[in-house]
């Protein structure tokens, strides 16, 4: 509504008000001026505002002087008026008042609706993105299943089929050595070993990828496990590579997890194969394995040596296949120990760390679900 409309409507207001009023004086009707006049202040305040209100407030005591109180239509002022005055100003000011009030509160709560729609429909608009990021998630996630599948698939076939040729391989290059040994040169003979070296070697990284498949393919069989037991079993498997070695073992108390046994022993067997493999420079080495520091519902079980260590610059790549943070000719193997480790925790629903410096020993640490009264914790 315009100002001109709004005091207009002020101006109407008592106006109308009047009207009636000198209708009703002229029927020996007294006394009810009052209230129509106040009507018509309340009216104007409650759809006008508190101006116009103002406004219809000095009309009617205008028009009540010269209308209604004696001398008629004059503005002669005189005591008799005085309580009539009163009743109407003070009438006129607490309608203005509270019809200002319920107009503040009104504003109030249309701004308060405004928000909350402005919210409902940005909720809403999040939801849907919400809804269609989780559509493309789920598809990702299926297509990405469906591609781990075929990709293990592919590799245990390949790991598989490629048994065969080095077989015969490495098997016709002993028959030639065994044969015609004595009669090749010392040059021969060093590539004949070379070929026989690597024929191992690749035998030994087919094993390992098709062991680190056949996890991904392997459904897990989760009980109590006794990690005491487990240590003492995966120590005795790395016994024969600690031969004429100074190995002090640092063996903790371990609680009893949650999770497939023979996965969890193979991930002991890797880890303390890796601290006695890296250690063998030791004059005297050191492999600890104990309890770290976890939620109340895991076991965090550490390996730690005092071994060659590696560059934490490059801790990321330790848990990838065929990764190697140092040369084969140092310390053998085929880099897919650790990730073996990983796939089998992440399966576990934990998670595998490890710290490290140069020559300064490195710690693997993983997480497994602890085991509470006979339950999952």
């Amino acid at each position: 509504m315009s100002n001109v409309k709004r005091y207009g409507f002020a101006v109407v207001s008592v106006f109308l008000a009047v009207l009636p009023g000198l209708l009703l004086q002229h029927y020996k009707f007294h006394d009810a001026e009052l209230a129509l006049l106040l009507f018509a202040v309340a009216l104007t305040a409650w759809q006008a505002g508190s101006g116009p209100a103002v406004l219809s407030i000095v009309l009617a005591i205008l028009c009540f002087d010269y209308f209604f109180a004696p001398p008629l239509y004059s503005f002669d002022f005189g005591p008799q008026d005085v309580p009539a005055l009163v009743v109407l100003i003070s009438g006129a000011v607490l309608t203005t008042w509270f019809a200002s009030i319920r107009r503040h509160i009104e504003a109030e709560l249309l701004t308060a609706r405004d928000k909350l729609q402005q919210e409902v429909a940005e909720r809403t608009q999040q939801a849907r993105e919400i809804r269609v990021l989780n559509e493309e998630l789920e598809k990702r996630s299926l297509a990405l299943e469906g591609s781990n599948k075929e990709l293990e698939a592919f590799a245990y076939s390949v790991s598989h089929d490629l048994r065969a040729p080095l077989r015969h391989m490495a098997g016709f290059a002993e028959l030639l050595q065994k044969t015609a040994g004595s009669k090749l040169d010392d040059k021969a003979q060093r590539y004949l070993r070379t070929i026989l070296d690597s024929a191992q070697r690749m035998g030994n990284l087919i094993d390992d990828l098709l062991a680190f498949s056949r996890i991904g393919r392997v459904e897990t069989q989760k009980a109590a496990v006794n990690l005491d037991q487990l240590v003492k079993e995966a120590m005795g498997e790395v016994q024969h590579e600690t031969h004429g070695r100074e190995i002090e073992w640092r063996i903790d108390k371990l609680p009893v997890c949650y999770g497939d046994r023979s996965m969890l022993r193979l991930v002991l067997v890797n880890l303390l194969s890796n601290a006695v493999k890296f250690t063998r420079a030791r004059a005297k080495a050191e492999i600890e394995v104990g309890c770290g520091n976890g939620s109340a519902d895991e076991v965090v079980v550490f390996v730690k040596d005092n071994g060659a260590g590696f560059d934490m610059r490059y801790v990321d790549k330790l848990f990838g296949v065929f990764q190697r943070l140092h040369h084969v000719d140092a310390f053998e193997g085929t880099g897919i120990g650790l990730a073996t480790v990983q796939r089998i925790i992440h399966r576990h629903g934990g998670k595998v760390r490890a710290e490290g410096a140069l020559d300064r020993g490195a710690t693997f640490y993983f997480s497994v679900p602890k085991f509470k009264n006979g339950i999952k914790a």
